[in-house]
């Protein structure tokens, strides 16, 4: 018993971790729709901009420090070597440091140029707010990889939570206050320039400092707290083991070694974003089109369609961060039966999730767009409908470049997302010239990212790992049990709709539908197990409703 709990204790805390980011999806939701309301089409393309930009240089300072240590970490756990567990954070902090700092300055100093490039120069207000987070971030990322590497993904999640309650509060706050102030500068110069509009995403960027100051201080309360903790089954260690803890050197040499190939796959995995909106607002304006069109796109794309989007593909990340330093463990002990047994596990908990999202988004789409976002238009709608097939391919990769970077093939994701951006980059200028699709351009490449990078890493996987899918009972069951969901959902919304002529009713109402309907189909066709339904979020209770209605 004790054996099935450890192969699917990765599982549950991986669930923790996915809660807490749906938690926090849903409140950078929440507060983006007033957030939106304030700033409009335009601000939320200057936020969007800057937000781009922090985000390359973040991946580049310290994104991947948490996987990097987390791996590392767990590996040297699995061992019993709590204090060359201990070195790797001091290491990792050392280096944060550095790079947070760097990052930082390069930010603040050159936010004129960079937003210039990106043809919103008008963003650099908000680039500039951003900067001083880069460090903020960086030193928290070690924390939480510091206790995922440990086991424990209960940091992290109620960190990120309490982060984004901040964020939601601040940025709300500043973007209004801020906002009033950019119209009083635009009313002082007598220009038509979108100041207020600048300010506002200036405000909004804001509460992503403050939220990970918040983040920071509680992940830094509770390491302290456990530090005695720590400090005793170090001294205890040295006691009973006569074998000298790694050189600070040799540890600071693999942290680097193991961070570089991490951040590689990982940046480009994610540089992705910040290439396109640069070579499409480009490639749009040398087209003929004039930059407030571009730039309005650019806002409907940003703040309505990814937004949504980034709501599943959130849960494909918070189990790929738990399933690493799993991977890493079970990998260190050359036990590759529970490797590919634990891979097999995340990527049907993963389709669970992204199948049904993505088919409910797909029919939902205008209904979602009209309920939560008052100032949108059928551009936001006809995006989602176009691109929702692409949390399914990016769920996917997800997870299988974090599996490649549990068991050592940390080379091997850098190819891929090389292929795919190469992929990616030439269908951007092909979709505007030859189909002129305008913003859609945009929903093609993702596709063809997503689906090149999932095709490859897939493969990679299997020839690495052995790890062959359940075809059936990994995506024919969830597809079939999304498809008639789907069917249910979208009845269920034209009949209320004509009913009470509510959208918001009609969808509300609709979305449940769809909830129930496919976890009851999903049992039915049995495509999960009682013993899978344990290692869920309240999975007992789950199970003790599932046997009521007599579908277990």
């Amino acid at each position: 018993m004790s054996s099935k709990k450890s192969d699917t204790s990765f599982l549950v805390q991986g669930s923790v971790l996915a809660i807490a980011s749906i938690v926090s999806r849903v409140i950078g939701l929440l507060y983006r729709i007033p957030m939106t309301n304030i700033i409009g089409e335009y601000g939320n393309d200057y936020y969007s901009c800057a937000y781009e930009i922090y985000s390359m240089v973040l991946l580049i300072s310290s994104y991947s420090l948490p996987m990097a240590v987390s791996k590392m970490v767990s590996a040297r756990m699995a061992k019993h070597q709590q204090e060359n567990a201990y070195r790797v954070f001091q290491g990792a902090l050392i280096i944060a440091l550095v790079t947070g700092t760097a990052g930082c300055l390069f930010i603040f100093f050159g936010a004129e140029f960079l937003t210039k490039v990106f043809q919103t120069p008008l963003s650099f207000f908000a680039l500039r707010v951003l900067a001083p987070t880069l460090i903020i971030v960086a030193v928290l990322g070690v924390i939480r990889g510091f206790f995922q590497g440990l086991g424990t993904m209960i940091p992290s999640a109620v960190s990120q939570i309490l982060e984004q309650i901040v964020n939601a509060v601040v940025s709300v706050a500043a973007a209004f206050v801020l906002f009033g102030y950019g119209t009083r500068i635009a009313s002082v110069l007598g220009g038509e320039q979108h100041y207020a509009e600048a300010y506002g995403a200036a405000g909004g960027t804001l509460g992503t400092s403050a939220g990970a100051a918040i983040g920071l201080v509680f992940c830094a309360l509770v390491f302290f707290a456990y530090r005695r903790r720590l400090k005793k089954g170090i001294a205890r260690e040295r006691q009973l083991s006569r074998r000298r803890p790694e050189n600070f050197g040799s540890i600071m040499k693999v942290l680097i070694l193991t961070i570089v190939p991490i951040l590689l796959s990982t940046a480009l995995y994610n540089l992705v974003s910040i290439v396109d909106q640069g070579l499409f607002k480009n490639l749009a304006i040398l087209q003929g089109n004039d930059s407030d069109s571009v730039s309005l796109w650019w806002g409907v794309y940003s703040g309505y369609y990814r937004v949504l989007v980034n709501v599943p593909i959130s849960i494909s990340t918070a189990l790929a961060t738990s399933s690493v330093p799993a991977l890493a463990a079970a990998f260190a002990k050359k036990d590759h039966e529970q490797v590919r047994k634990k891979i097999g596990l995340s990527m049907r908990f993963i389709m669970v999730i992204a199948f049904p999202c993505t088919v409910g988004m797909a029919v939902l789409a205008n209904p979602i767009m009209r309920l939560l976002f008052s100032t949108t238009n059928d551009l936001a709608g006809h995006l989602l409908q176009a691109g929702a097939i692409s949390i399914i391919f990016y769920s996917i990769s997800t997870l299988s470049n974090a599996v490649l970077q549990g068991i050592d093939r940390m080379r091997v994701p850098i190819r891929n997302a090389l292929i795919a951006l190469a992929a990616n980059i030439v269908s951007l200028p092909i979709s505007l010239y030859v189909f002129d699709l305008n913003i859609y351009a945009m929903i093609v490449g993702n596709i063809v990212f997503s689906l090149v990078m999932c095709i490859l890493n897939a493969l990679s996987v299997r020839r690495y790992s052995g790890f062959r899918p359940n075809i059936v009972k990994t995506f024919i069951k969830p597809a079939v049990a999304s498809v008639l969901m789907g069917v249910i959902v979208y009845v269920v919304y034209f009949v209320i709709y004509r009913a009470v002529n509510s959208n918001a009713a009609a969808a509300i109402i609709a979305i449940l539908a769809g909830v129930i309907s496919y976890a009851v189909i999903l049992l039915l066709v049995k495509g999960l197990t009682e013993e899978e339904l344990k290692s869920f979020p309240m999975g007992s209770r789950i199970i003790r409703i599932a046997k009521k209605f007599h579908l277990l």
